[in-house]
């Protein structure tokens, strides 16, 4: 197939209101995820977003067998009420913050899985597990509603960091001297982890809930690869996991290969030239 019939498949596939709706939410939630992902890595927390998926996956599970018309309503606060008690637990000196998810990850994991297996009336359970887990292998899963909930949590997760900017590079650099400056240290990290409670939640339909790390960590570790400074490795950041998620859905469109899947490969090619062309510039970019 030459490039020209690709061309006007991809503008054929652009006409069908679910495409453009599976793009607009593809691309809100790679901007939002590469946010706060360089954030997640340099605070050595980047696993956090693996906890809270599977803890989504067990809410989805529950959602599914109350037969809930919108699982969203039971997901979101699940889920940020498991990412406070997850930082809270990190912080406690027994149980280190990769201990606690680990814990919370596989139990979540673990209880969703059999919630699904004892109660689930669908005769497709593998099918169902395997969609959540790894992203639906069709796009015709979203609806408009969850597009203008998509675009509103999305506009209200940049907002929070443009205007808390400051504050979270603070935080992610020194938080004993941020302490020491009078920033309430503990408050935007909660702050941070209920944004990211959200950015999963709304991520869940696009690529699956044991992808979702890749979406916040592959990225921020790309920017870094070539930058040095916050600013711009978030900017960075920003703009390649825009690009990567554009072009995994037209991939995904055009070969009707996995959304989510195809998403992350682009990633992880991306980081590889990203970090060949660290190694060849040495990454002294500002």
């Amino acid at each position: 197939m030459n490039n020209a019939s690709l061309i006007g498949k991809l503008i054929t596939y652009l006409q069908y209101p679910f495409v453009r709706y599976a793009i607009i939410v593809g691309v809100l939630i790679a901007l939002c995820s590469s946010l706060l992902g360089v954030t997640l890595v340099l605070k050595r927390f980047s696993f956090i977003g693996d906890g809270l998926s599977h803890v989504a996956f067990g809410a989805m599970a529950i959602a599914t067998v109350l037969n809930l018309t919108d699982n969203m309503y039971l997901v979101l606060p699940v889920t940020v009420v498991s990412a406070i008690l997850l930082l809270r637990t990190g912080q406690n000196t027994r149980i280190k913050g990769d201990a606690a998810i680990a814990m919370i990850s596989v139990g979540a994991l673990a209880f969703g899985y059999l919630i699904m297996n004892i109660f689930s009336t669908s005769s497709n359970l593998s099918g169902d597990v395997c969609s959540t887990l790894f992203g639906a292998t069709s796009i015709l899963t979203l609806n408009k509603t969850e597009v203008w909930i998509c675009i509103a949590l999305s506009v209200i997760v940049t907002i929070i960091f443009i205007l808390f900017y400051n504050k979270i590079f603070a935080v992610t650099f020194d938080e004993d001297f941020s302490k020491a400056s009078g920033v309430n240290a503990k408050g935007y990290n909660l702050l941070i982890a209920v944004v990211i409670a959200v950015i999963i939640v709304l991520a869940m339909n696009l690529v699956g809930s044991l992808l979702i790390s890749a979406l916040i960590i592959f990225p921020a570790l790309s920017a870094m690869r070539l930058f040095k400074n916050f600013k711009s490795v978030t900017i960075c950041s920003a703009i390649l996991s825009v690009v990567c998620a554009l072009a995994g859905l037209i991939v995904s469109i055009l070969a009707g290969t996995p959304v989510g899947s195809t998403i992350v490969g682009v990633d992880v090619v991306v980081f590889v030239v990203c970090y060949l062309l660290g190694k060849v510039t040495g990454g002294k970019r500002a």
